[in-house]
């Protein structure tokens, strides 16, 4: 399993940066590679990602989840292996650091190549790049939820 860490800082009050992460379906606009992310309830999200030429679908459970502090999830089924956080920093009232920290397990040939050129880890640095694009430019975000969500809740399958 290869562990990639990234972090960019955003032009916008943390309270901002975490609301537009939390609009999971909004993906697709930032992050290469990812087709849709439909969320099916508060906890679990459906993706579809195609990467290089292999199309992947798998299911995603919110396992933690703190208002404008951090988001931590897992996959739970599908064709992906893989886990991870983003967490929200703030740095003074219009600046933010996000920070995204993932395990993932490579699966096939292509992948674990991939993984051995560094791609994803320049992939995951991209995609917040265009994060901190996307919601500079915007100077708002397109939805919020501020639910919290803990490891043991009902509804977890920790």
């Amino acid at each position: 399993m290869s562990t990639v860490k990234e972090a960019v800082d955003v032009e916008v009050p943390v309270h901002t940066a975490y609301n537009q992460w939390t609009q999971f379906e909004e993906f697709p606009n930032f992050m290469e590679g990812v087709e849709e992310v439909r969320q099916l309830d508060e906890r679990h999200n459906h993706w579809t990602t195609k990467i290089g030429g292999v199309r992947r679908e798998f299911d995603t459970e919110i396992v933690d989840q703190l208002p404008d502090d951090r988001i931590t999830w897992r996959v739970v089924d599908g064709e992906s292996r893989q886990r991870g956080s983003v967490r929200f920093e703030r740095l003074d009232d219009s600046h933010t650091r996000v920070e995204l920290t993932m395990d993932v397990e490579p699966t096939g040939m292509a992948e674990k190549g991939a993984d051995m050129l560094g791609m994803i880890d320049r992939r995951v640095k991209g995609d917040l790049h265009r994060f901190k694009d996307y919601i500079e430019q915007r100077g708002g975000e397109t939805g919020a939820w501020r639910g919290r969500i803990r490891p043991g809740d009902p509804g977890s399958t920790l």
